[in-house]
């Protein structure tokens, strides 16, 4: 009789088939890099050691298909499908939030690139370090406090706004703010990834901390809308909707303005990119809860997906 602990033929086959197709096509579209090698790994070695373990792998499946999706935007960039948006949103920001200072009009980053200082550089780095940390964080402990339900619905919708989010990148290609200040309004298409006003939080710890994480960027003119304002906002709403401690809202709350406000202080994107992030989450949510959560079929899927991870 087979062990419990030791997958069926019925779950062995996918989870071996779509590693290896995962491997071949980065492989081939992109190449390899050790980041594809040990997500394979960690989601085998998760899947095969046993009966708790397997469920863990399958419930991180969102969040690792939201790492393949986002890697793979490599395959064809969004500037290949329209023009980049550059002076027309630097001047949308500007007409919209500008600063006027001695007689000159200034975006909000640039007033900062200008108006810093070593605390504030600190705390925005602190910051933009809890952009996916803190809800993947969030979502480990909801699956092993057993709040499976709330969980797979937080996963879901985490995934769907960074589907909503990479679907507006490709519909409007746009440059950060950092690219204007830097660069002006021309195209440069091999143009690296940029870190901007966190370089100040590199400088004052001694180490490339952002330098590493922006040299890896998958697409520079991907601003909007900003997925780094959206992710506070999906965990502060299912922090809220399983009621957790009112001590964990508030510091959701906190880091979730903070990372707004940092990504305005580090010049990575506009105000206008921030509101645009803050409308993805609210609209995945809802379209999550109100629209989804309705269908039978999804329906069906959802509680099933809930069962595996759950029995």
């Amino acid at each position: 009789m087979r062990s419990e602990w030791i997958p069926s033929m019925r779950e062995t086959v996918p989870a071996v088939v779509i590693t290896t197709l995962f491997l071949m096509l980065t492989a081939l579209c992109i190449r390899l890099r050790p980041e594809h090698l040990l997500m394979a790994a960690i989601f085998l070695i998760l899947f095969f050691a046993g009966k708790p373990s397997r469920k863990l792998a399958v419930a991180l499946l969102p969040f690792f298909i939201f790492g393949i999706s986002y890697d793979w935007m490599r395959i064809y960039p969004n500037y290949m499908v329209g023009p980049v948006d550059i002076k027309g949103l630097y001047e949308a920001e500007k007409s919209l939030f500008g600063l006027s200072i001695g007689g000159v009009t200034l975006i909000p980053c640039e007033y900062f690139a200008l108006h810093h200082c070593k605390v504030a550089d600190f705390l925005a780095g602190i910051f933009y370090l809890c952009w996916v940390p803190v809800p993947m964080a969030f979502g480990l402990w909801l699956y092993l406090k057993g709040h499976r339900s709330v969980y797979l619905r937080f996963a879901l919708v985490f995934l769907l706004v960074n589907l909503i989010g990479f679907a507006g990148y490709y519909i409007h290609p746009a440059a950060p703010p950092w690219y204007a200040m830097n660069y002006g309004f021309d195209l440069v298409l091999d143009t690296p990834g940029n870190v901007a006003g966190l370089e100040r939080f590199d400088e004052l710890l001694g180490c490339a901390v952002f330098g590493s994480i922006y040299g890896r960027n998958a697409n520079v003119f991907a601003a909007v809308p900003s997925l780094h304002a959206a992710y506070m906002v999906v965990a502060l709403a299912y922090a809220i909707i399983n009621r957790c401690k009112r001590w964990l809202v508030i510091l959701f709350g906190v880091i979730m303005t903070g990372i707004w406000w940092t990504a305005v202080y580090s010049g990575h994107h506009y105000l206008i990119d921030v509101l645009l992030g803050i409308l993805c989450a609210m609209s995945g949510i809802l379209f999550f809860e109100r629209v989804l959560m309705n269908r039978k079929v999804f329906r069906r899927f959802f509680e099933r997906y809930v069962h595996y991870i759950g029995g």
